[in-house]
């Protein structure tokens, strides 16, 4: 079942299967993604959704199935080609130079010389904490505000396309309302994939969800249907 109509389509997963050395992690997922939307892949903790992101990525071997970005084939090719399409990438847990600086993080992050020029403005607007402890290493933030930065790298070139992983993993509620917000904004310039276990964010972001069970793509459709949906919410999330 597509999302939307193929010329409004940004990526297509069609029928992956994934392994991480001999194990067989994906089985069969399918998904599209259109261009300008929130996608939510929705599941159990090893559902496989970041194996879902990591396939994206061509971070995991993908043996069988096509990913399609803007119509052209990506699997096969190198982490690095995939983000010189300009797909950008979130892990979870943080990924940041501990080590660095604020500024010499997001300097690190450009795919060109002058990326992070061009996006400082906008950067420091979504995350004023940045621009406060631009001089601060990664390890003397907070949680927070590693994920912040986490997420600012990702911004630093022109990406079409965010894959975010578990954003408000570990976080205080007040800062995963502020992650709500900058996410939102992000939409408007980028489309995002998004992974996270806490269904409360996934349901006020996303415009459209896919649930993955046991390595396989299940139910996809519109995320204001799929909140009203308790049954469903219940059977594959187990949330009440």
């Amino acid at each position: 079942m597509k999302l939307t109509s193929h010329s409004e389509i940004i990526l297509e997963v069609q029928g992956i299967q994934s392994y991480i050395t001999h194990y067989h992690i994906l089985e069969n997922v399918t998904f599209d993604v259109p261009k300008g939307s929130i996608v939510a892949l929705l599941g159990r903790n090893g559902a496989g959704k970041t194996t879902t992101l990591k396939s994206i990525m061509n971070l995991v071997d993908v043996r069988e199935g096509q990913i399609l970005f803007e119509g052209q084939q990506i699997q096969g090719l190198t982490p690095y080609e995939v983000a010189q399409r300009d797909i950008g990438y979130v892990p979870e847990h943080r990924a940041i130079f501990r080590d660095l600086s604020v500024l010499e993080n997001l300097r690190i992050a450009e795919r060109k010389k002058g990326d992070f020029d061009a996006k400082r403005e906008m950067i420091f607007e979504l995350f004023p904490d940045l621009k406060k402890f631009i001089n601060l290493r990664g390890t003397e933030l907070s949680g927070g505000q590693q994920q912040m930065l986490a997420i600012a790298r990702a911004l630093v070139p022109e990406n079409r396309l965010l894959l975010i992983d578990e954003p408000s993993e570990g976080l205080a509620p007040v800062i995963i309302e502020q992650l709500i917000e900058v996410i939102a904004q992000l939409a408007k310039q980028s489309t995002v994939i998004l992974v996270d276990q806490n269904f409360l964010v996934t349901s006020k972001l996303a415009d459209y969800y896919v649930i993955i069970e046991e390595g396989k793509s299940v139910e996809r459709g519109v995320m204001a249907e799929l909140i009203n949906d308790h049954a469903k919410i219940q059977r594959y999330l187990g949330v009440a």
